[in-house]
């Protein structure tokens, strides 16, 4: 006999379910059921993966969702056909935008409005009365053949008792009964961690949930044969199961996605051969290069096959807004291989200098939807958003969600409270497990701590938060993805209101838009774009240039010295401490230089062992060969060696025989290898279509391996030339226009790898004189004054810890002449004491002649006091107060701004730290042993460094860099997690322009800065 199990909570049901969707697809496989439907709380959140395990599996899948009415029952909603899927998405928004994120509130009658060709299994409550006898005969008149009865066997005394009395209801109602097992995880093992899940939902420990945990671990799937037994007595109570589910004939395939598209004369592909044409002639005012208009036609034609050009035309219409806004922006990604989106000013990669691969961007074969990247001015991208929903309307428009998973962390903080683990030791284990999101907290840490891993308890908590790690905690909203529709977008999935005012998004994440074929257009903030353009306006206004992206100056040679030295900070994409050190390797000359610098710091050019064989033969310590004149046309630019995605690709394509959407499969295989082992197939392909055009097999192993290694870490050429782009554009201001470039950055704070005490160092560093917060100059942005010949930098009143933008602007907007004393600014700007207090701390009233002491207790001795006294002068007699030594003037200045323009707090310790040198007298020192201490800037662990930790240093001299191997991290991981100054001895390594230290001892040094509260940049 079959059986289909129809209530199942998945963990898209937040901390209820305690199995993931596609496990309990597969165990249905195991079990040989007949089918399983997924029915998370309110949700349809879970289902593309279920549907995805279960086409691998073969397994039939009812989608649907648990429904708890506030005026009616509990119950299970599945739909029966196209049409009754989208009521029930349209359902599901309804209740989720009437209701706070992440809840849902719905009613009888909103149902019976979306109930057409739902089927409905009511979930009765523990003990049934004659309330609910009463309804279930409303419900079966009001969805007549519709209604089932869901029961279960609950393992209890009275199971016998309650089962007939719940098939006694269903007769006299009318409606059948169903059999249903009340799922919530795949196997019984996990009922411990669905307790715990319980537990941090209530805010209890699992010792205080009582009633609220299930009293057996029988929520688990169970066979037909095993369900057949349960319900001897009912055998049509499982037969039912199969009749729901073959009245239910619903499949995710059925979804189509319908691009939006506006009515009229012309057809979208009319429309974009016309906008075309005319964007290649404003690109091309001398005429389209043949190669160009060649690439246009090829384009054009496929995008026609393919019926794509209504989604060119939403893209070019939303960068139309941002354009039409001053909206800064450019497209970036594959979207940059087409020369149909540089035409329509999309991406800013002209296909005249570059050999850009189409079908890296679409491909006929690969029939998926385009994916298009624009980066706005992260400041003003709200208004791109507004405009999107705008147009479209909320039903027609939604972000992509992005699924929040319990990562290593979160998993021990919740499992450890929820099993009553004392709160010093959560918080010892969460901060253990650094560097390790996705890992367990291993033995040898705990340890560290002094605890025994072995403890059970202890060890309890370990076991459940390692499973606990990758389930879903929450939904939260993608940096910037939009899906748009013709229809009702709220038709193919259930839209919710973001936490964020005036936002909403879907259920769905950008996995499974890619799983079911839906188009995604992303609109992302970036940090660097809204900097350019602040520099810009702040060029402009100082008696400069009129700039905008395409009329930097090109080719300067003063940005590529600069960019030699490895004087990048702040540079877009070149600041990190990885490309500080390639920058003097690789010596960047040309602007094809930058575009290998972005790409070749990358996971999958290091991790296919291609960094070092360029440098070697951009040295000319290598030679640079190639076997076949086809393939130097490949790999020309890049000496021999691919470095981008399109090359690998052509290499299949000239060497291999692959055709371009044979390659892109490659690709795609590549990146998820260790996942489906797909890719053998396409080694044998290429191996042996390279042997058979001449190539010798080790050279075809060899290609294989090389393009293994780039696998999902690949970075596309022209993904690399958008962001080259910009890295030249930044670095051009920053050489030239050293002060501009510093205000910009730091009036678009928070962005980049360093915090304002470092750009403004910087900038001091290049010449910028950089004047104090004050009170009567300051605007609330940093601003820019005239000094002499040149320009000097005052910052602004947004550098004062705890003073809001509002009180700031009313200060400013009052001020007129100036302000001549506390009083004046209290009593004409109105703002708050506390404010008054906080200015004082910055040591912002020096144009009053005060110093932060003499403010203070000038502005402390204001009181409310009644109007007419208000407007009287304060009169108060002069207070001797100890001036303040140079210590705690930076201490202070670094508590209230962050930085400090008085001196530097290594500055003040060096006489306390002996031998050690300073940053700045690495350069002239010999590779040998050398000891230097300095505040933590910044921490990484790249994923791809193989544990290796990169620490940088900052004392009063400059930076050093420090590299710490995995053993001695293991030896010193607490002052290197936890320390703000740290003493480090090694051995000072140099590699042409780049010196290092790598460290074989270090020490915190923290003690030695007393009260000053310096937090480091952790990146990890």
């Amino acid at each position: 006999m079959g059986y289909a199990e129809l209530q199942v909570t998945s963990n898209f049901s937040f901390l209820r379910g305690a199995s993931h969707p596609d496990e309990l697809v597969t165990m249905a496989a195991v079990l040989g059921l007949s089918a399983i439907a997924i029915t998370d709380r309110h949700s349809l959140a879970g289902v593309v993966r279920a549907h995805d395990a279960a086409r691998r599996l073969g397994v039939r899948l009812v989608v649907g969702a648990r429904l708890d009415l506030e005026d009616g029952p509990a119950l299970l909603c599945l739909p029966t056909d196209r049409a009754a899927y989208g009521r029930l998405s349209r359902l599901l928004s309804l209740g989720k935008r009437r209701a706070a994120k992440g809840q849902c509130r719905l009613t009888t009658e909103d149902l019976q409005a979306f109930g057409a060709g739902q089927i409905l299994l009511l979930l009765p409550p523990v003990t049934p009365d004659a309330a609910f006898a009463a309804m279930l005969r409303t419900w079966q008149r009001r969805f007549p053949g519709a209604v089932y009865l869901a029961a279960q066997r609950r393992f209890a005394a009275d199971d016998r008792r309650r089962l007939g009395g719940l098939a006694e209801l269903a007769e006299q109602a009318g409606m059948p009964l169903l059999a249903t097992n009340d799922v919530h995880y795949h196997a019984p093992e996990r009922r411990p961690l669905q307790d715990v899940l319980t537990a941090i939902r209530a805010g209890c420990t699992v010792a205080e949930a009582g009633w609220r945990l299930a009293a057996n671990a029988e929520r688990h799937l169970k066979s037909p044969v095993e369900m057949a037994r349960l319900f001897a007595d009912y055998p049509r109570a499982v037969a039912h199961t199969l009749e729901v589910a073959g009245r239910c004939r619903f499949d995710l395939d059925q979804l189509r996605y319908e691009y939006p598209a506006e009515d009229g004369a012309e057809t979208p592909q009319q429309r974009l051969l016309r906008l075309t044409r005319e964007g290649a002639a404003r690109r091309y005012p001398e005429g389209v290069p043949a190669k160009v208009a060649a690439a246009l036609e090829h384009e054009l034609a496929l995008i026609d096959d393919l019926a794509y050009a209504p989604y060119f035309l939403t893209v070019h219409d939303i960068v139309r807004f941002a354009v039409d806004r001053g909206i800064l922006c450019q497209g970036r990604g594959s979207a940059a291989n087409s020369a149909v989106c540089y035409c329509l000013g999309i991406t800013a990669v002209d296909p005249a200098q570059f050999d850009l691969l189409f079908e890296r961007f679409i491909s006929a074969a690969r029939n998926e939807p385009p994916d298009i990247d624009v980066d706005f001015e992260h400041e003003r991208r709200e208004e791109v958003i507004q405009y999107i929903y705008a147009r479209y309307g909320r039903e027609r428009a939604g972000l992509t969600a992005t699924v929040i998973h319990y990562r290593s962390r979160m998993a021990i903080r919740e499992v450890g409270k929820a099993l009553g683990l004392s709160e010093d030791k959560v918080a010892a284990l969460a901060k253990s497990g650094w560097g390790s999101r996705r890992q367990p907290v291993g033995t040898e840490r705990v340890r560290e701590l002094g605890l025994d891993p072995e403890e059970p308890h202890l060890a309890r908590v370990l076991a459940l938060a390692g499973e606990l790690i990758g389930f879903p905690r929450h939904l939260s909203q993608h940096v910037g993805g939009f899906v748009m529709t013709r229809g009702r977008l709220d038709e193919l999935v259930p839209i919710d209101n973001a936490a964020m005012a005036g936002r909403t998004v879907i259920e769905w994440d950008k996995d499974d838009l890619d799983r079911l074929g839906l188009l995604k257009v992303d609109v992302l903030a970036l940090g660097m774009l809204t900097c350019i353009r602040k520099a810009f306006v702040l060029l402009r206004d100082h008696g400069g240039p009129e700039l905008d992206l395409a009329r930097v100056p090109r080719e300067d040679a003063a940005v590529y010295d600069m960019l030699c030295r490895g004087d990048s900070l702040g540079v877009f994409q070149v600041e990190s401490r990885a490309q500080m050190s390639m920058l003097p390797r690789l010596r960047p000359r040309c602007f094809y230089d930058l575009v290998i610098e972005v790409a070749i710091v990358r996971p999958g050019p290091i991790q296919g062992d291609m960094v070092h064989p360029y440098l070697r033969r951009r040295d000319g310590r290598e030679p640079v060969a190639y076997p076949s004149p086809e393939l130097e046309a490949v790999l020309g630019k890049t000496l021999g060696v691919p470095l981008f995605q399109e090359q690998a690709m052509k290499l299949a394509i000239v060497a291999g025989g692959f055709t371009p959407g044979e390659a892109d499969q490659l690709r795609r295989a590549m990146a998820t290898f260790r996942h489906t082992g797909k890719v053998a197939a396409f080694r044998d392909k290429l191996i042996d279509g390279m042997t058979a055009r001449g190539y010798d097999r080790d050279f075809a192993e060899r290609v294989f391996q090389q393009i293994e290694g780039f696998g999902e870490y690949g970075f596309p050429e022209s993904h690399a030339a958008s962001f080259a782009h910009l890295v030249y554009v930044s670095a051009w201001l920053k050489c030239h226009h050293p002060a501009v470039f510093a205000c910009a950055l730091l009036n678009s704070q928070p962005m980049g790898f360093y915090a304002p005490a470092q750009i403004v160092r910087d900038a001091r560093e290049h010449g910028v004189a950089v004047r104090p917060v004050d009170v009567n100059a300051s605007q609330w942005d940093c601003t820019l004054e005239e000094a002499g010949e040149h320009r000097a930098l005052r910052l602004g009143l947004r550098q004062v810890a705890g003073l809001a933008e509002a009180e700031a602007g009313q200060l400013v907007g009052r001020r007129g002449a100036g302000y001549d004393s506390p009083h004046a600014l209290w009593r004409q700007s109105g703002v708050k004491r506390a404010t008054l207090e906080a200015l004082a701390d910055a040591d912002a009233f020096g144009s009053m002649g005060l110093r932060r002491r003499e403010a203070l207790w000038a502005v402390r001795a204001f009181q409310t006091l009644p109007p007419l006294l208000a407007e009287l002068p304060m009169t108060e007699p002069p207070a001797a107060l100890p001036p303040m030594a140079l210590g705690e003037e930076v201490v202070e200045d670094y508590r209230a701004l962050r930085l400090s323009l008085k001196a530097h707090p290594l500055a003040l310790l060096r006489p306390r730290l002996g031998e050690l040198l300073p940053a700045a007298q690495l350069a002239g020192r010999r590779p040998g042993r050398v000891s230097v201490a300095g505040l933590v800037l910044v921490r990484q662990r790249p994923g791809t460094a193989g544990g290796v930790i990169f620490i940088t240093l900052e004392d009063e001299t400059g930076i050093a860099n420090i590299i710490v191997w995995p053993p001695l991290f293991e030896r010193f991981r607490q002052a290197i997690l936890t320390g703000r100054l740290l003493r480090v001895d090694g051995r000072l390594q140099r590699q042409e322009r780049v010196i290092h230290v790598v460290a074989e001892r270090i020490g915190d040094l923290s003690p030695l800065l007393g009260s000053l509260t310096l937090g480091s940049r952790d990146f990890h």
